[in-house]
């Protein structure tokens, strides 16, 4: 078995490659240039590649005929050309559930930071400026009672719920498809049209994919029809929202602020969010903890060794 990883991973995801077969391995913490890229997967069986990775018509045509998988260490995979892999007979795999929890957590931070202003505080306190507590100095607001609108109710929207529910929040969704009925009645959730979700939503939190219907669901129109009071949270990928007319909302506070972990065009940010105080901005921190990007490695490894060894995908996005 021949294996191409594009980008230091893990060690223990790479001893479970080792122990299968050929390791290739760039150990560059950024994107391996292109040109060196193409000569990495020349040849490879499978690749175990990153979001920030290209995976398209010409690396799949560099890597030659006999590669089988592509393991994408993230739960997203629309830096693969599906189509372009299945036409090759090549499996597409991610790493879903394992990031749960920590995107979870980060996208609470960020509703946290974002309406207790937290991340301006930040910038105050470090200034050295004069400021002195007061009755009415830097006041954001509250959690409790206010509802929860989650775009998109799976693995990580879920769990987003359940942790606002501790907060005291209602919580209500937008998707596709209906939840199960206990997932419902778990988390006391009410599904919606998205028309109606923007226009009673206080904190509206986006967890799903970006496809060629979600891309910029979240425009100038939608966020004309969000509350002023409202807050938008972005932890799932940066063109769901059209980041030039929401640097245009927050300016003009026809929203109350923001909380970005993704971007449009990442890692350039829209310059004009640069400038605000009401968007908190972290640079792509859903699942970067210790334990939580071990995991997502070692799944990509394990789906990488488990195609080659004709077992099929663990969790594979293309049919087998």
């Amino acid at each position: 078995m021949i294996f191409a990883v594009t980008n230091r991973i893990p060690p223990s995801a790479v001893e479970l490659l080792r122990e299968a077969g050929e390791v290739r391995i760039d150990e560059r913490e950024t994107a391996i240039p292109r040109t060196e890229l193409l000569e990495l997967v020349a040849g490879a069986e499978a690749i175990v590649c990153l979001l920030g990775d290209r995976v398209d018509e010409e690396l799949l045509d560099a890597a030659g005929p006999q590669l089988r998988c592509v393991a994408n260490v993230a739960v997203g995979y629309d830096n693969v050309d599906v189509a372009a892999a299945e036409r090759r007979g090549v499996v597409v795999t991610n790493t879903p559930g394992v990031l749960d929890d920590a995107t979870a957590d980060l996208t609470i931070a960020l509703i946290l930071a974002a309406t207790r202003r937290i991340a301006e505080g930040d910038r105050l306190v470090r200034s050295g400026r004069d400021w002195n507590w007061g009755m009415h100095f830097m006041l954001g607001s509250s959690l409790q009672g206010r509802l929860l609108g989650v775009v998109g109710l799976g693995g990580i929207g879920r769990r987003v719920a359940r942790r606002a529910r501790a907060f005291g929040m209602r919580i209500a969704y937008h998707s596709r498809h209906p939840a199960p009925a206990e997932v419902e009645a778990e988390l006391g959730a009410e599904r919606m049209p998205l028309e109606r979700l923007l226009a009673e939503a206080d904190v509206l939190s986006l967890h799903c994919p970006l496809t060629p219907e979600t891309h910029h669901l979240i425009g100038a129109a939608e966020l004309e029809a969000m509350k002023p009071s409202a807050v938008l949270v972005n932890a799932a990928r940066g063109p769901v929202v059209d980041e030039a007319a929401l640097a245009e909302a927050l300016a003009e506070r026809r929203i109350a602020a923001a909380g970005l972990d993704v971007y449009e065009r990442e890692p350039r940010v829209e310059p004009r969010l640069l400038d605000l105080n009401n968007v908190v901005l972290s640079p792509h921190l859903g699942s970067a903890t210790v334990e939580t990007r071990t995991a997502m490695a070692e799944l990509a490894a394990r789906n990488a060794i488990s195609v080659l060894s004709g077992q099929g995908a663990l969790t594979p996005v293309t049919s087998q």
